[in-house]
């Protein structure tokens, strides 16, 4: 077994982007995590009670900066720190009833340029929290290059009485580099599910050659996409009256609740925009989900 400072990091230049990595080297990786709520003494506490992986995924061990009671942090690391064609990175995270998670990223997760025979990539993230439990999807934000081709598969199967919630940030191309997303193609497909339920159905493809990408009635040519997501708000009307009232007014965002899941969207350029934005969300929601207020990962502030 690998450990973090053996593992290779993958390698070859590339003119255009400037970054590097190995066209031969293909990383095939999975990472199964599961958590389970221990009663000690008066207090109850969230375990990571189960760790898999094969290739390069791994967690930091769980955190507790909340309290021995409060929520489990846990960090994914990913050390090739991005994905090339080939690769195909899957995620399977569970949480029994009554668990309390938090899981995040210690950074942004690039999507590289696919090679000269447009092979794709794919990424799988598979989440299911059981009754009375809360998971807290964080991770930091993902840069798609140009040229990268790949899938996103993200499934929520949630029990009737669970709760989460979490967000997807995507940053399209490196517009400070002068480098657009101007080729290649992403599709994003979520699925979030309550007791067997579809509540939550989306595809979607971003293909900078299809009219859709810059046209007023699609995405109008936004670099930066954000999507913030809860379900198991008790007053969803409150919440929704609280970011109306607390948030910044913008063209860029908008919230909406349909069958028991609330949205915010983000449509814009700023990567820094709509990071604040999303936290103040969570700042605003998250008490109001769990009866805690919402703590900063430490690894945010690294």
């Amino acid at each position: 077994m690998m450990t973090l400072s053996s593992m290779p990091v993958a390698h070859r230049a590339d003119a255009k982007s400037g970054h590097s990595f190995d066209a031969n080297r293909h990383w095939a990786a999975s990472l199964t995590l599961g958590f389970c709520a221990q009663n000690s003494g008066d207090t109850r506490v969230t375990r990571m009670n189960i760790a898999r992986h094969y290739g390069p995924l791994r967690v930091q061990r769980p955190f507790y900066p909340e309290g021995k009671d409060g929520c489990c942090h846990v960090y994914l690391l990913h050390p090739p720190g991005g994905v090339v064609s080939g690769d195909a990175l899957n995620i399977n995270i569970s949480l029994t009833k009554g668990a309390h998670s938090l899981i995040t990223t210690p950074a942004a997760n690039k999507l590289y340029k696919a090679d000269s025979n447009g092979v794709a990539w794919s990424q799988t993230t598979n989440l299911k929290v059981d009754d009375n439990a809360i998971l807290e999807w964080l991770p930091q934000e993902t840069l798609a290059f140009d040229g990268s081709r790949g899938l996103q598969v993200f499934n929520i199967e949630l029990a009737k009485t669970a709760k989460c919630l979490g967000w997807e940030i995507l940053g399209l191309g490196r517009p400070a580099s002068d480098l657009p997303f101007a080729t290649g193609c992403i599709e994003q497909r979520f699925k979030l599910t309550q007791d067997g339920k579809p509540l939550w159905l989306e595809r979607q493809n971003l293909d900078p050659t299809h009219p859709r990408f810059n046209g007023k009635w699609g995405q109008g040519g936004a670099t930066v996409h954000g999507t913030f997501w809860t379900v198991g708000l008790n007053d969803p009307a409150a919440a929704i009256a609280a970011l109306r009232e607390q948030l910044p007014p913008s063209n860029n965002w908008a919230a909406t609740y349909r069958r028991d899941v609330l949205l915010v969207r983000y449509l814009g350029h700023e990567r820094n925009q709509v990071w604040k934005l999303f936290e103040q969300v969570r700042n605003i929601l998250r008490p109001l989900l769990s009866g805690h207020q919402a703590t900063i990962p430490r690894i945010w502030l690294t």
